[in-house]
């Protein structure tokens, strides 16, 4: 079962598989895109809606692999189908991609080229630069904001 992100429907994506998506999806599509969504959801996809410990299960994951900040509720939940139903996640973002892989649920990428490796992200400080594992809302050192860094 594939489970689609709004960039499948943004970019066509075709499959005679069963596909699956999250009610959120459709939220962020416009014009022509919603067409497709109602008219996928009228042929038979599953519109899923994963359960509250599933969520929090992606959200730890997401976490740990420094990417929660900058997923989306909708992105969440997608990971969240996508490991419940054991379907492969259709999507364009490297973050779900790197949550998604993190959880062991299966990827396909459509218009850009999937994640080379797993990332866990490092988080720097902008004022006196020291580098943290884990999102700080401020450095507990100067106080000031922290980035994500890759760890490369």
């Amino acid at each position: 079962m594939y489970v689609l992100d709004s960039s499948a429907f943004i970019h066509d994506f075709h499959t005679t598989e069963q596909t699956a998506t999250v009610p959120l999806v459709r939220e962020e599509l416009e014009g022509e895109t919603v067409y497709r969504y109602d008219a996928m959801e009228g042929a038979g996809m599953h519109v899923h809606i994963p359960n509250d410990d599933t969520i929090e299960t992606v959200r730890r994951a997401a976490r740990e692999s420094g990417d929660l900040e900058v997923l989306s509720e909708t992105d969440v939940r997608l990971i969240a189908a996508g490991f419940e139903l054991d379907g492969r996640l259709v999507t364009d973002d490297y973050a779900m991609q790197n949550v998604a892989e993190k959880m062991n649920v299966d990827v396909e990428v459509i218009a850009r080229d999937g994640i080379d490796e797993q990332r866990h992200w490092l988080f720097q400080c902008q004022g006196c630069g020291r580098e943290f594992d884990e999102r700080k809302d401020r450095c507990p050192i100067c106080g000031s904001e922290l980035a994500r860094k890759n760890p490369s």
